[in-house]
C-alpha cells in the first residue's frame, strides 16, 4: 500500500501496510537512522520522533496512526530549543555511546519549549523513560539547564 508522510517538512512516499510501524519506515525504507531501535515496546525512548510536534515512540506507533501529521525526527528537529541543546550536550560532554541521544534531545527540546526554566523534578519527569545504557543522567540534568539559562541569556 502506498503511504505518503511528511516527515523533516518533505514528502515521501512508501509502500507499507498500515499496521507497519513508523520506525521501521524511517530506518529501513527511508534510510533515516539517527532514530533507533531499543527496546520495542515504548519504554527506552531511543525511537522516539515528534507527531505534529509531540514526543511519540515510533516503535509503536503504526503508520495508520501517523496519517496526515508531521513527522520531526532528531534530523529535522530545528528553533532555539534544540540549538541551545547541541551546544550544551558539547560543553558538558553528555554523550558516552550516543545510541539515546536523539531521544533524549527530542524530549529536553520538547521540555524547553514548555517549560524555559525546569527546575530538577520538572526535567527528571519529562525525561524518565528515556534510558541512558551509559547512565549520563546527571551530565543530562546539567546540559538541560545550561541550556535553559542559554536560551533565558538570549531572551
Amino acid at each position: 500500500m502506498s503511504t505518503p508522510l511528511q516527515i523533516n517538512d518533505e514528502t515521501h512516499t512508501v509502500d507499507a501496510t498500515p499496521e507497519t510501524p513508523l520506525l521501521w519506515v524511517l530506518r529501513g525504507d527511508l534510510q533515516m537512522t539517527a532514530t533507533k531501535y531499543g527496546c520495542g515496546i515504548a519504554q527506552c525512548g531511543a525511537c522516539t520522533v515528534y507527531l505534529d510536534g509531540v514526543p511519540t515512540r515510533s516503535c509503536v506507533t503504526p503508520l495508520s496512526a501517523v496519517g496526515e501529521r508531521k513527522v520531526t525526527t532528531i534530523d529535522g528537529l530545528q528553533g532555539r530549543e534544540i540549538t541551545a541543546l547541541r551546544a550544551a550536550w558539547t560543553e558538558i560532554d553528555v554523550v558516552q555511546c550516543g545510541y539515546c541521544q536523539g531521544g533524549q534531545l527530542l524530549a529536553a527540546a520538547a521540555l524547553l519549549k514548555a517549560t524555559p526554566q525546569p527546575g530538577d523534578a520538572e526535567i527528571d519527569a519529562a525525561m524518565n523513560g528515556n534510558l541512558c545504557r551509559c547512565g549520563t543522567y546527571p551530565r543530562i540534568r546539567a546540559a538541560i539547564h545550561r541550556a535553559a539559562e542559554r536560551l533565558a541569556m538570549a531572551a
